[in-house]
């Protein structure tokens, strides 16, 4: 008799739901997931992966990336040497220091926006929050380009944000809910702690007293009656909505899920990481990059219960900068060794990056202010050429004198970073085309190795 695939028999949906749930068992128990993850640098289908480092509020780029020994405007902090003779960073990352051959430090950023709801959506999306298109955010772009149709996870995930800051800054925008974020760990205000279960993906098990078969059948109802709306009222909101559970019901069905349970990984992992949302964000970035997410974002926002807006010090800014600075050290630095060592570095590329930098000159309130005009960002791994420095901005820090790089500069070198064209195009809900960058982008070649 053939038993081939082709002449097997259709499963049934109740039939499917049986054989997805002892697969995920079967699989975790098998140790498959960890086997997945070693064997991802060698897939020659790999495609590339972003990680976003978000520091919500605005980083001081002299307290960081663009140290100013000798002047006043340096500040109490004094720079450190890294692992390229001659680049300098602020002494208070002393781990990342370790990293910069693998870095590109851009320090000639520079823009308009001071707003921090402005300056969000701007250095998110690549354009200003004006006119009737609702432009997508960088997450969403890349995961339309690069997310497997055919995957378990979404192609976007988003730790620790702070949408209240700016809403339409982590939105897809045009591109519909089918490119949303799934949001985890969210912060809408006080410390949040990362313990178990803090980045837990909500409903993903059934509800109580709901077997198998019952949640199968139920699927199954909701399906017939979506599929009669949707064929006397088409459009793309019922599309998204139908779209969005059959999304929610494969990953509830997925051992790949298991991505978010930080448990599996070992203490000194998890210790190495930094015990605090923004370092256990780290590992499940690492954790869902290898699984083939193509974009993840982490925010590093307050610290130890400190201001939601994280890194807008308009007070007392060398006590918060310290205090984030030892945060992301940790997470940042053990992020990209662990990257490294699962072959994974050269194909994941990592943007840190802020709304906008501080002034350089301190103010009575031992605070830096919102300083749009001259301030740093980093990209590192993904195959850029690190280990040196774009622009300058001279011994005070107050403007760019060299090699300046506008927003739309540097999110076209970040999508040709990851192999896509920065002219590519989508198509508004007005019919409109929108490249995936403004036309009057240049990326950075220097960093394009």
């Amino acid at each position: 008799m053939d038993r081939s695939p082709s002449s097997m028999p259709p499963l049934t949906r109740r039939q499917m739901f049986r054989l997805a749930t002892v697969g995920a068992l079967g699989c975790s128990g098998s140790g498959w997931l960890g086997r997945l993850a070693a064997h991802a640098a060698d897939d020659p289908r790999r495609r590339k992966a972003c990680i976003l480092l978000w520091m919500s509020g605005g980083p001081s780029q002299i307290d960081t990336f663009d140290p100013k020994p000798g002047h006043a405007n340096g500040g109490p902090f004094k720079p450190i040497q890294t692992s390229v003779p001659g680049i300098l960073v602020g002494e208070h990352l002393p781990r990342v220091a370790t990293e910069v051959k693998d870095l590109a430090i851009i320090r000639g950023m520079s823009t308009k926006e001071g707003d921090h709801t402005r300056a969000t959506y701007n250095l998110r999306t690549g354009y200003l929050p004006q006119g009737p298109v609702r432009y997508p955010t960088l997450g969403s772009l890349v995961a339309k380009e690069l997310e497997d149709q055919s995957a378990e996870l979404p192609g976007f995930v988003s730790i620790s944000p702070v949408r209240a800051i700016s809403p339409g800054a982590i939105s897809p925008g045009f591109l519909g809910p089918r490119y949303a974020p799934l949001i985890v760990g969210e912060r809408t205000g006080g410390a949040r702690a990362a313990g178990r279960g803090a980045f837990r993906v909500e409903d993903l098990d059934l509800p109580t007293g709901i077997n198998s078969e019952r949640a199968d059948d139920r699927l199954g109802l909701m399906n017939s009656l979506a599929s009669e709306f949707r064929a006397t009222r088409p459009g793309i909101s019922p599309e998204s909505h139908q779209d969005a559970y059959g999304r929610a019901v494969k990953m509830m069905r997925s051992p790949a899920a298991k991505a978010f349970e930080l448990e599996e990984e070992s203490d000194s992992v998890r210790d190495a990481y930094g015990r605090h949302p923004f370092g256990q964000g780290c590992l499940l970035a690492r954790r869902l990059v290898e699984r083939g997410v193509p974009f993840v974002e982490v925010t590093l926002s307050g610290v130890d219960g400190r201001n939601v807006f994280g890194w807008d010090t308009h007070a007392q800014n060398f006590d918060a900068v310290k205090g984030l600075c030892g945060v992301l050290d940790a997470g940042w630095a053990t992020l990209m060794t662990d990257l490294r060592a699962r072959g994974l570095l050269d194909d994941t590329l990592i943007v840190w990056m802020g709304e906008f930098g501080r002034t350089p000159k301190v103010n009575e309130n031992a605070g830096r202010d919102h300083f749009p005009n001259a301030w740093s960002t980093v990209l590192a791994g993904g195959g850029i050429a690190g280990g040196r420095v774009i622009g300058d901005t001279g011994a005070d820090g107050t403007e760019v004198r060299d090699r300046p790089v506008a927003v739309p500069d540097l999110l076209a070198t970040v999508v040709k970073a990851l192999g896509l064209d920065p002219m590519g195009q989508n198509v508004a809900e007005n019919g409109r085309p929108i490249r995936l960058v403004d036309s009057t982008a240049k990326p950075i070649a220097e960093v394009l190795g």
